[in-house]
């Protein structure tokens, strides 16, 4: 059985560690600063009194914590309601990341099942997120479909 538990603000720099794994970057990359950016947003949602945010993690070893072999963290944004989903409440996931060494365990289906049960218990119905193609075995599986609209994204100039 896989011991999945809720990510802590100490899980901070493992989760942004994993997060270059998901970018395919050495560890000690670090354009525009972007770890220690991540770093401080996810101590901040995951420790806010109301948190919009959750991670789920499995450690490296069972006995203990600060090296971690897999991720999945979410997001729940509230937007105007609609048919289908009144409230407005729509889950993001990402960060679904697993460390090379301990792939093929179910590492990540298990703390994206975690994830998925908190988005129910917040009351996010809808949960969107976006997979590369080797991934979406396992969306698929746990019920996630491919929509009709593409995403589109614009990047604005930093002033």
């Amino acid at each position: 059985m896989t011991n999945v538990r809720r990510a802590t603000a100490e899980d901070a720099p493992e989760l942004v560690r994993l997060r270059g794994v998901l970018f395919g970057l050495p560890d000690d990359s670090d354009q525009d600063g972007w770890r220690e950016a991540s770093r401080l947003i996810l101590v901040r949602r995951l420790t806010a009194p109301s948190p919009t945010m959750a991670g789920f993690v499995v450690d490296q070893s069972p006995d203990t914590t600060g090296r971690l072999a897999a991720s999945a963290v979410g997001i729940v944004e509230e937007r105007l309601g609609g048919p289908g989903n009144p409230h407005g409440l729509v889950g993001y996931m990402f960060n679904v990341a697993t460390d090379p060494a301990h792939r093929r365990h179910g590492y990540a289906r298990a703390c994206t099942a975690a994830l998925l049960a908190w988005f129910t218990a917040e009351g996010a119905y809808t949960v969107d997120l976006r997979a590369t193609p080797d991934a979406e075995p396992l969306y698929t599986s746990q019920g996630f479909a491919r929509t009709a609209d593409p995403a589109m994204r614009l990047t604005l100039p930093r002033s």
